[in-house]
């Protein structure tokens, strides 16, 4: 997928004020300090269009930028370790769990991890609830560029098959990427894409 153009919609904590346009939507989420921004960065090969931050916790509302005129890309708050109060960590959390259950456009979440840590309880919980709420997601691990290649491959088996030691019967999609390295950027694309097609198809 070529990006030809991507453009801020808005923010907002009301699902209800999102877009009303019938395009299918991308939810991108994980730990504040996952590296969510420059990993959408990367992928839309723009620099600044989702503002990073040495600040972990920056994203504080739902952001809709609307790509190739035909989807959107949300950006999410990121969950633990942001520096907020636990009544915002609250209130983030009711918008994004209202987010992901009443949001009809949705058609894809994706869960980001960092590649170098083992499975950490509040993404496996998170995607479990994803699971058994019947959310489309796929994991993706970030910041491949921190470890050796030949490290790469035994690192993302062995948190898979932890996902399969827990109440996972199969894993979901997987995407290995560095935001500073451009990797898997193709892929991710290749995979919006093909949804993408079936969406408009159907």
């Amino acid at each position: 997928m070529k990006i030809t153009s991507a453009e801020f919609v808005m923010s907002n904590s009301n699902v209800a004020k999102c877009p009303n346009e019938p395009l299918p939507e991308y939810a991108f989420i994980g730990r504040s300090n996952v590296g969510k921004s420059s990993l959408i960065n990367m992928l839309m090969d723009r620099k600044h269009l989702a503002k990073t931050s040495g600040r972990p916790g920056k994203t504080q509302l739902i952001n809709h930028f609307k790509i190739n005129k035909n989807w959107f890309l949300v950006d999410l708050p990121g969950y633990g370790y942001a520096r907020v109060s636990k009544k915002d960590k609250k209130t983030f959390q009711k918008y994004i769990t209202e987010y992901f259950l009443k949001r009809k456009q949705l058609v894809c979440g994706f869960v980001l991890v960092d590649i170098r840590h083992e499975p950490q309880p509040v993404d496996v919980e998170f995607m479990e609830w994803l699971g058994t709420n019947g959310i489309p997601f796929s994991l993706v691990f970030t910041k491949a560029d921190k470890l050796k290649p030949g490290a790469i491959d035994n690192y993302v088996k062995t948190y898979l098959n932890k996902l399969l030691e827990g109440a996972w019967e199969e894993t979901p999609p997987h995407f290995v990427t560095s935001s500073s390295k451009h990797m898997g950027r193709e892929s991710l694309l290749g995979y919006i894409d093909n949804i993408n097609q079936e969406f408009f198809a159907s």
